[in-house]
């Protein structure tokens, strides 16, 4: 059974630096790298079956502040999947054209389609995170959205596609370690910016704007998962625990070969 269970219409939350820590048993360090490889090589096996059933999908949402893994979690978790059939969408900064629809038109475009899995990194709910903090739009717009988003959420799951969504959430200790890390890298500085530090002093305003979103938006068709991130073995191994646990209950099915087709076995020269 998965480490980590589901956030079912959570009453109210509050979420601490203490709860960015891995707790239980939760294999740590050298442990968490031979207990991940098994659940790797099962989530490939999954994956085939899904793809060849070509009858659900997966989406996979990927939320949490800066330096919170959420790349790392994609190389390592989504990485060695097949390409083909493992899409990663990344949200930034909504383009002209995704500002002149609806706050989801641009989500529903890149849901994965039957037979795949699709990974958001960041997703429609920055619509209802950095627009709240910022006062992008009247408290009386985001708030309504929380509504549109679970009714999105239940729109995808009635056809076939299965969403499970993972806050990964960090001490504000380890962001500061993981910033200062990544300024000393040569190979990670190059996307620093300033304006990195300018969200952090926003620490505050984004806790409860996730708090918030867990509360209002965590429901039993589109469970979010909290996922303590400060130390990056363990976040990882109770991912993909969750991940396999899904995909097994969703039970793909390779489809049956034509008997036709199967008559041509011993005949290919």
């Amino acid at each position: 059974m998965p480490t980590l269970k589901p956030l079912i219409s959570p009453s109210s939350l509050d979420l601490t630096d203490a709860d960015a820590q891995p707790k239980g048993s939760v294999p740590k360090g050298d442990a968490a790298d031979a207990a991940i490889k098994p659940l790797l090589e099962r989530l490939d096996e999954l994956q085939v079956a899904l793809e060849a059933e070509q009858k659900q999908a997966l989406l996979v949402v990927l939320q949490g502040r800066d330096a919170s893994g959420k790349d790392g979690v994609i190389r390592k978790i989504f990485g060695p999947l097949n390409s083909a059939t493992c899409t990663v969408s990344s949200f930034k900064k909504p383009s002209l054209l995704e500002l002149h629809h609806d706050f989801l038109w641009r989500a529903h475009q890149v849901v994965p389609a039957a037979g795949t899995i699709g990974v958001f990194n960041r997703s429609h709910y920055e619509d209802v995170l950095i627009v709240r903090v910022h006062d992008l739009v009247p408290e009386k717009l985001w708030r309504k959205r929380y509504r549109h988003i679970n009714d999105f959420e239940r729109l995808l799951t009635d056809h076939g596609v299965t969403v499970l969504k993972f806050l990964l959430h960090i001490s504000e200790d380890a962001q500061r370690e993981r910033l200062e890390a990544r300024l000393a890298d040569p190979t990670k500085n190059w996307k620093f910016q300033a304006g990195d530090l300018a969200e952090r002093k926003l620490w505050d305003k984004y806790t409860k704007a996730y708090e918030d979103m867990l509360t209002e938006c965590s429901t039993e068709h589109a469970p979010w998962y909290l996922v303590p991130s400060d130390k990056k073995g363990p976040r990882d191994v109770m991912i993909v625990e969750v991940l396999v646990d899904t995909l097994e209950k969703m039970k793909p099915q390779f489809p049956a070969a034509d008997p036709e087709v199967l008559k041509l076995r011993g005949t290919i020269k």
